[in-house]
Order: C-alpha cells, then structure tokens, then sequence
C-alpha cells in the first residue's frame, strides 16, 4: 500500500484537526468523561473492520493521520485504548455475534473500559506457563482464581481478559480459554498499585479469589485460549506504533534543544549521537509503514513484530541516557524539595530516564523477542527446556 496521502486525506487531517481544538473545553481531568467525549464522536474504533458498533469508518492511511494527530494534540492520555485496541480487533476476530454485540458498542461509546490479564508473577515472558484458573460451577459459569501482574489500568477498568486454564492438569500451551471477567466484584478482586520508579502506578497486580464469569463470556472457545491470545497479541502493535512515535519525536526535539542550550551539542560525539537517534527514528518510521502496508509488504512476517519492539525499546533507552548526559550534573537533582505527600518529583528528563529502563522489558522482553525471530524467522533449533522436576 502506498501511504502517500491523498486530499481526502489531507481533508481529514484537518477534520481531525478542528475537532480536537473545538474539543479543548470539553477535556475534563476525568479520563471517563473524556473517553465519553471521544465516542460520542465517533472517534473510538477507526480500525474496526466491522460497522454498525458506533463507530465511524475509516481507511488505513486515515487511521494513520488520527492517531498522528491525536499525537500531537495537547489531550488527555487514554484510557480506553486496551479496549478499543485490543478487545475489539480480538472480539470481530474471534467472537460471537453475541459477545460482539454486548460489548463492542459500549466500547465504541467510551463506556466500559477493559484491562488485560495475561502476565503472572512465574508467567511472565513465558506466557504458557500461566497458573491462573478457572474452574466451571455446577451452574454453568466459571469461577476464576489466581494472581495477574503488570495489570495496566486496572484500578479504572470495568472488565478483565483474562487468560486462564479451564482444563485441570493441562501444561503449557493446552487447556487455556480466554475469559471476560467483570472487574466489580467485592471481595473476589483486589486491585493493588505498583508503585515504580517515576512514583507513577499505571499498572497493578489483580487477585481473583473465586471471581465470576460467565460460560458464554469465553472468546473462540474452551480450550482455544492460546489461539485467541496470540492473536490479540499481533493487534497490540500496529497504528498505535506510529503515534508512539510522534511522542519520541518530541522528546527527541527536547533533547536536542536541551544539547544546544547547554552547549553539549559542541561535542562532536554527543551530535554523533543525536544524528544517529534522528535517523534511527526515521528508520521506525518507515518499517512501522511498510509493516502496515498488505501483502508482500512485511505485514505477514512473523517476525515484524519483535523486530520493531527490539528497534523502538532499546532507541528509548538510549534517548533516556542521552537526555542524562546533556543535562549533565543537574540531571541528578530533583526540580522540588522532598515533601511527605510528594516524596520526590521529577522533570521530564529524568522521567524519561527511568521510565524507559523497562521498555527492553515489558511488551515482551527483548530476549523472547530474539527467540522469536531465532525460531520462527530464521529456522534455527528450539532452546532446550530444562525439565520441571530439574527446576527446583
């Protein structure tokens, strides 16, 4: 596919555009409020292949230009987009008729936002090792127990996708189903932030002690859990991969501008090195279009995905160090006196210094990624596994 754009285009570039200036008043503090705002507008669920759930239609190049926008634009970070981004494609893949019409238009409105129940404290990479269970009532439905970790957006979602083994003594791959779990449920979840390096908690651990979910609430099928979740996986990068993008533009240009005005940009090794982050960016770029371009583009090449985390993680963390040196010794001290409602804050530098320590790491650890294109891509011999008795 060619993604020179068009005037249609270019006419939605600037419908996008005006509707988020015209939108300023309306972005509430309230993430909720603003996920509504989105949705009423038909703004949620561009990339649906399916029509008829509340959403506006759009083409792939125009899918693009949103997400570029919304990128630029001064508003609110979403909340939705694990349900939009993830649920949706899933769901329109391998859903019901039913399950679709339950939850897609909620999802189109901005109404019920979902988190994703994959990693577990011994599963994390290795995603077949789950443990979490779900074990079916005498009633029909499924009682779901377990532990999940690195739960983005928990504490706001109203629903859960949770992988879980509803096959007792199954291992590995089998006996996995792909559960939609309410996330009201008193007493059988817990929610508890986990407090990273930046002070910030997007993410949580999950507890469900018995929680409940309904039998015709599993997607694709008792038993096809892994199917389901490795598909839900190749949705997780795509468009959204070229807005992230605009945002590493941006700290790039910070960076940058910080070099000049701190004259570390005299240093011919320091230029060095933000020509290089320059180009490697456009480099994303390209590969993120090309990936997203049909067949014979990349699109259908297994490894694109993993090629594309290794190339954006590891350029994250050299930007987050480059961003150090610039700043030099001011880099470690912190913009505000210690307070103990505020034990420490940090400027946006810093923020980017230690946020991207985990971008090799989670998304799929830059290991795995490697295995992946080692295995599936370039054919070698499969890792030895160490037997689980020898495991201690």
């Amino acid at each position: 596919m060619d993604f020179g754009f068009d005037e249609e285009d270019e006419a939605f570039r600037a419908e996008v555009r005006a509707w988020l200036a015209g939108a300023r008043g309306e972005r509430s503090g309230d993430r909720r409020v603003w996920e509504r705002t989105l949705g009423a507008a038909g703004w949620i669920g561009l990339g649906w292949a399916e029509g008829g759930y509340g959403n506006r239609t759009a083409t792939l190049v125009q899918q693009v230009v949103w997400a570029e926008e919304y990128a630029r634009a001064e508003v609110p970070a979403r909340s939705g987009h694990i349900g939009e981004k993830l649920l949706g494609p899933t769901l329109i893949a391998y859903g019901t008729a039913e399950q679709k019409a339950r939850f897609l238009p909620a999802v189109a409105r901005g109404e019920e936002l979902w988190c994703q129940g994959y990693s577990e404290p011994g599963a994390g990479s290795d995603l077949a090792g789950v443990r979490t269970r779900a074990e079916r009532t005498a009633e029909g439905a499924y009682r779901v127990t377990g532990q999940k970790i690195w739960t983005s957006l928990a504490h706001e979602a109203d629903w859960c996708f949770v992988l879980a083994r509803t096959e007792a003594g199954s291992r590995r791959h089998h006996g996995l189903s792909l559960l939609l779990v309410p996330m009201d449920q008193p007493g059988r979840i817990e929610v508890r932030p986990i407090r990273q390096l930046t002070g910030t908690s997007e993410f949580n651990e999950v507890f469900f002690d018995g929680a409940h979910a309904r039998a015709e609430h599993v997607v694709g099928g008792e038993g096809n859990g892994w199917r389901v979740a490795m598909g839900l996986l190749g949705f997780e990068r795509g468009v959204s991969t070229l807005a992230q993008q605009i945002g590493f533009a941006e700290e790039l240009g910070a960076v940058v501008r910080a070099a000049v005005e701190s004259g570390a940009a005299d240093d011919p090794v320091v230029r060095d090195r933000l020509v290089r982050q320059w180009a490697e960016l456009r480099v994303m770029r390209w590969n993120a279009l090309r990936t997203l371009g049909g067949p014979g583009s990349g699109a259908a090449d297994p490894g694109a995905p993993s090629a594309a985390k290794l190339l954006w993680g590891r350029w994250h963390q050299r930007l987050g160090e480059l961003a150090m040196e610039v700043r030099g010794a001011r880099a470690a001290v912190g913009p505000r006196e210690w307070s103990a409602d505020e034990p420490y804050a940090l400027d946006p530098f810093q923020h980017l210094f230690l946020f991207s320590r985990a971008d090799t790491i989670y998304g799929g650890s830059d290991e795995v990624q490697r295995t992946i294109i080692a295995e599936r891509v370039l054919g070698l011999p499969k890792e030895p596994r160490e037997p689980k008795d020898a495991r201690g």
